[in-house]
């Protein structure tokens, strides 16, 4: 793969020019409005939760019309500046997708991010304004790494989301659009606080 040097921190990107170069990076960039945001590499505790996240979705989805993709392919929030990577997102319709490539999604059903203390505040403020603002979506999810924690913010019929916690390794999560529950204990297996 080529290397893709970053930007002028100053110099803002056009998505077009984004676009091109995160296609060809070796590693994934979120964009943000002109800036391009380097993905963090993330911690052993990190992968243990996200592989763990990942097999326990995959499991409850299987013989579903949904499906589950871990953090390689990208969202599109705002066509008009942010394309982010969520740690996982499940699709229950047709996947659309942005072009031929085939890397962006454009209707999720359920996000996930697991928290890093360097991308906690990002995720929660900016990512997740903008997962709200995307029609499809029905439940955005994030996982704490450092306790075992789970928010849940549910989309209702009436367009408000609510939000709810749930703490501890006996808790239990219930993610009513794709009709699952993952255990905590399972999401956690593994991990020591």
């Amino acid at each position: 793969m080529a290397i893709v040097e970053a930007p002028d921190a100053k110099q803002k990107v056009s998505v077009q020019e984004y676009l091109v170069r995160e296609r060809q990076a070796e590693y994934r960039s979120d964009y943000v409005y002109g800036d391009i945001r380097a993905m963090a590499g993330g911690s052993l505790r990190h992968g243990i939760i996200n592989s763990n996240l990942n097999t326990q979705v995959n499991l409850r989805l299987k013989g579903t019309p949904c499906i589950s993709v871990p953090g390689i392919v990208q969202i599109l929030v705002d066509p008009n500046g942010l394309y982010v990577y969520p740690d996982l997102t499940v699709i229950c319709d047709e996947p659309v997708l942005l072009d031929e490539h085939q890397d962006i999604v454009l209707n999720p059903t359920v996000v996930f991010e697991v928290l890093s203390p360097s991308t906690a505040r990002y995720d929660r403020g900016l990512k997740a304004d903008g997962y709200r603002q995307i029609e499809s979506l029905q439940e955005l999810v994030f996982i704490s790494q450092t306790e075992p924690l789970v928010e849940q913010f549910t989309r209702k019929q009436d367009g408000l989301w609510v939000a709810t916690s749930t703490k501890g390794l006996d808790g239990a999560v219930v993610l009513a659009s794709i009709g699952c529950t993952l255990l905590l204990s399972e999401i956690y297996e593994r991990v020591t606080f």
